[in-house]
């Protein structure tokens, strides 16, 4: 990391605005810029004020001086980096084998090394040559036109100008040491530095931002996904307890009305009875010739038998109806309620195409790739890696690795089925089982009535009624895969607290057709969301 970072850098970024040389110890301002510890400590001895040499910013107090330790390592890589990626540069004294050269000479124009640059050292006049180091395009620190050393700056023309050209055609421009414009514009580099570094922690700040307000949000989120599944659950118990406590109510309501009819029959029955045998009598009476006996029997038979009296009698299958009436109306807020859960749930719907390139051989797909059912042919289709071999499946086009989905499954008419989603990553050569261990989320009916959730191991359910829609909700950062019966509003099962790490696919297998008793195809729903 630190050698492809070394490339990024430049020798300016770590010379010292004093010397001009690259940091030797380097110390730091309070107001953020570098320079050589030696240089700093003589600055400070030599001016009145302790202020910074770079951007004049006064200090009250003469800070205390401590090594930037990481900034020398940064700037000694660098060093080391820079003496690799460069080239010795030779010696032009030197005749034979050349030496490495240590300084570059602008009034000779040449470069020397240790040796041959004694004489410069010495020789009084050789003293005022303008030395720097080696370089090998030396021509250009020279001035072509005269020969002689760039060391002003022409600030009306923007070009480096020698002191011979001052005297011509710059003679009346403003021209300052080079120096001294380098300074100028170190400075005002390190203003823009300032600007820029100050830009950077603005946006890295953003930044920050913008991932505690996800954070929290996907916190609000969880709670509220959590208290979606509570309060859901909790409905649907309610919704239960409902159903079994009215069909109770109506269950005994009926059996007693049943037990009174019995008893009003058998009366009814009995007072048939004697009135047949009174009508006998009477019959026989109004016929005989018996004077004696008809007069000592009419008086008794004269008048009607005491009868009950049925006008107004009835059963009590009204009683208590207001009650039932309440329980009705109770229910139908309930499933009131839990419609309106199901249309919030519905609004995650997708539209689910049948891939082709996954279906088993046996399998027929609708043209709009909406059904899928079982043929009697194994039919001869071009090889595809992604096509199911021995479970007779068939997988959705699209797949989903976040938030949350929804689709529809028809399964009238059937008497076997499979649906669900299924990991991207799920065998489609050779056998697996349906369970999450091996990538599938999936509920199954078998032999007609048998409903199971394929689990390890699998887990039966009692449902009160034949699911003809099967809806299938998951919530993918929630490891959640629910299924519905969608006539009834009813949750059938919901696995929870998966880890799904990639994309999910709908699963659908329409099964065998067991002799045409199971040929309806699954058929995917369109849903029409409602706001």
């Amino acid at each position: 990391m630190a050698e492809s970072s070394s490339h990024l850098l430049s020798e300016e970024q770590f010379v010292c605005s004093v010397c001009l040389d690259v940091l030797a110890d380097p110390v730091s301002t309070p107001c953020g810029h570098n320079f050589c510890r030696t240089c700093l400590t003589q600055y400070w001895d030599n001016t009145p004020r302790c202020l910074c040499p770079l951007c004049k910013e006064t200090f009250t107090r003469r800070p205390e001086l401590k090594i930037n330790t990481t900034l020398r390592e940064v700037v000694d890589h660098f060093k080391k980096k820079s003496s690799l990626d460069k080239p010795d540069v030779l010696c032009d004294a030197c005749t034979g084998v050349k030496s490495k050269a240590v300084k570059s000479c602008l009034d000779c124009g040449l470069t020397y090394c240790k040796s041959h640059l004694d004489p410069h050292n010495n020789v009084p006049k050789l003293k005022k040559h303008k030395l720097l180091n080696p370089v090998k395009n030396l021509e250009d620190y020279i001035c072509q036109k005269h020969e002689r050393p760039l060391e002003l700056f022409c600030r009306e023309d923007k070009m480096c100008v020698c002191q011979f050209c001052t005297e011509g055609e710059h003679k009346t421009h403003n021209t300052v040491p080079l120096e001294d414009e380098s300074r100028e514009k170190r400075t005002q580099l390190g203003k823009t530095q300032s600007e820029v570094q100050k830009m950077i922690q603005e946006r890295l700040k953003k930044i920050k931002e913008i991932k505690h307000s996800v954070e929290l949000q996907n916190k609000i989120t969880e709670k509220e996904i959590a208290d979606s599944i509570e309060v859901f659950t909790a409905l649907m118990c309610a919704i239960e307890r409902s159903q079994a406590e009215l069909l109770q109510v109506m269950e005994e309501k009926q059996k007693a009305a049943e037990r009174q009819a019995e008893g009003l029959i058998k009366d009814l029955e009995q007072e048939i009875t004697d009135l047949k045998r009174r009508d006998t009598e009477l019959e026989q009476l109004s016929h005989t010739e018996d004077h004696i006996h008809l007069l000592q029997m009419y008086p008794a038979l004269s008048s009607p038998p005491h009868t009950k009296n049925w006008t107004d009698i009835s059963t009590d299958t009204d009683v208590n109806m207001e009650s039932v009436k309440r329980a009705l109306s109770q229910l139908q807020k309930t499933l009131n309620e839990k419609t309106l859960e199901l249309k919030r749930i519905q609004q995650y719907s997708v539209d689910v195409t049948l891939d082709p390139d996954t279906a088993h051989t046996y399998l027929i797909l609708s043209d709009d790739g909406k059904q899928v059912s079982f043929g009697d042919t194994n039919q001869i289709l071009l090889a595809n890696p992604k096509r199911f071999d021995k479970h007779i499946t068939v997988l959705g086009t699209e797949g989903f690795s976040s938030g949350r989905f929804y689709y529809e499954v028809q399964v009238k008419g059937k008497t076997e089925w499979d649906v669900g989603v299924a990991r991207e990553s799920v065998n489609r050569k050779g056998e697996f089982t349906l369970s999450p261990q091996d990538g599938c989320w999936t509920v199954v009916l078998r032999k007609g009535n048998e409903y199971k959730a394929c689990d390890l191991p699998s887990l039966s359910l009692t449902l009160k009624q034949k699911p003809q829609t099967v809806g299938v909700f998951v919530d993918y950062e929630e490891g959640l895969v629910s299924f519905y019966d969608v006539q009834a509003r009813s949750h059938i099962y919901s696995f929870t607290g998966q880890s799904f790490t990639e994309k999910l696919y709908p699963y659908f297998s329409p099964s065998k057709n067991d002799g045409g008793k199971n040929s309806p195809p699954l058929i995917i729903s369109h849903i029409y969301k409602t706001e």
